[in-house]
């Protein structure tokens, strides 16, 4: 069952974006793409707040995640974000496999 951690950073004069652009720029996004059981790590921009920044962390499983935990890029991810001074707020989800129901279909539009 995957894991989704959607982690919303909140910074002040544009920290959260900054920090974005610095972990993108600096190469620590490519590295965690790489990671073995990484699904998705993407950055997004909520337009209602322009001091947040919304990433999606997608994983395969715990063990996937707990291993990314104990990386050293751990220690970097961290000091970037007392650099930027950024508060967090985390919500954890885990994927639900059941498939689309014709129902739920209906509101689909591929």
């Amino acid at each position: 069952m995957a894991i989704t951690v959607n982690i919303y950073y909140t910074g002040n004069r544009g920290a959260a974006r900054k920090f974005a652009e610095e972990m993108t720029v600096s190469g620590v996004v490519d590295a965690i793409r790489a990671e073995a059981g990484n699904l998705r790590y993407a950055y997004f921009f909520p337009m209602e707040d322009p001091e947040t920044v919304l990433l999606i962390d997608s994983w395969r499983d715990q063990q996937a995640l707990d291993t990314h935990h104990a990386s050293p890029m751990m220690a970097q991810i961290a000091r970037l974000r007392e650099q930027y001074d950024l508060h967090m707020r985390v919500e954890r989800y885990l994927s639900d496999e059941t498939p689309t129901t014709s129902q739920d279909e209906a509101f689909i539009r591929r």
